[in-house]
């Protein structure tokens, strides 16, 4: 196997429930993540709950990756995993072999503040190698992007 590892973290100015929270709908992943255009099946009930699965498209809308919820311990962590053919088509074809798990982690250094960690972890067998294209999407300078878009609309929902 091949393996892919990518990690940031950011600290917040909010309390580890509200970032929480927030982070861990997919539904506001569209307005935050760089690589995710459309997220389905995730209008359950929230929280999402262990079992749970959803899909996300990335980028450009046609690549479709299955998620699980494998654990949610709110408000310190919440790890979700896809396995198989990781970005299908809508027809369930294609994509590539692995697996790709995310690591949301949440702890507090200080008073009022919330260090965010997200982790995703990409195996992929050897024969079958990753895109290019792909680690542009992995690369950590959008996670931070994605830290900063999560402030951004934090933020504006407390002073909205």
């Amino acid at each position: 196997m091949g393996i892919v590892t990518t990690s940031s973290e950011t600290a917040f100015a909010h309390s580890p429930e509200t970032l929480y929270d927030f982070v861990t709908n997919p539904q506001n992943w569209t307005k935050t993540y760089p690589g995710s255009s459309h997220v389905g099946n995730a209008d359950n009930d929230m929280p999402l709950r262990v079992g749970d699965t959803w899909t996300e498209a990335g980028p450009d809308g046609e690549r479709i990756f299955t998620w699980h919820l494998a654990i949610a311990v709110r408000p310190t962590m919440w790890v979700f995993t896809s396995v198989g053919r990781l970005g299908h088509d809508r027809e369930g074809n294609g994509g590539m072999e692995g697996r790709i798990t995310v690591q949301y982690h949440f702890t507090q250094p200080g008073q009022d503040v919330t260090l965010f960690t997200r982790t995703m972890t990409i195996e992929a067998p050897k024969h079958a190698p990753l895109p290019d294209g792909f680690f542009r999407i992995v690369n950590p300078a959008n996670i931070d992007t994605y830290h900063r878009a999560i402030a951004r609309e934090l933020d504006s929902a407390t002073t909205g």
